[in-house]
């Protein structure tokens, strides 16, 4: 799986991009063909500013995403993820259900 982030108008720390790359990497207990993660990191102002989220997934057939907003990206990439996870569970009952019929 490859994670690509990009900060629009600012630099990311280390630190945030590895936390970050750990949130991401809890989804493959999800689903195993994960192809590639997208996360975009914006913020509106510079102090006291929403930050936001957006991840885009790939995964074999199907692309989702996820937007969160708040007012540190950690709490956003970790609302991101979880919309994530809720999405890649629905799409697996989704499939298992197809391949049962």
């Amino acid at each position: 799986m490859n994670v690509k982030i990009t900060a629009r108008k600012f630099k990311a720390h280390s630190t945030l991009k590895d936390f970050i790359k750990s949130e991401v990497d809890s989804l493959n207990k999800f689903n195993d063909n994960i192809l590639d993660v997208n996360v975009i990191l914006s913020f509106q102002n510079a102090n006291n500013s929403v930050k936001t989220v957006e991840m885009i997934l790939k995964v074999p057939g199907q692309i989702l995403t996820a937007t969160e907003s708040s007012d540190d990206f950690k709490k956003s990439s970790a609302g991101a993820v979880e919309k994530l996870s809720r999405q890649l569970k629905k799409l697996k009952t989704k499939r298992t259900v197809r391949v049962k019929a």
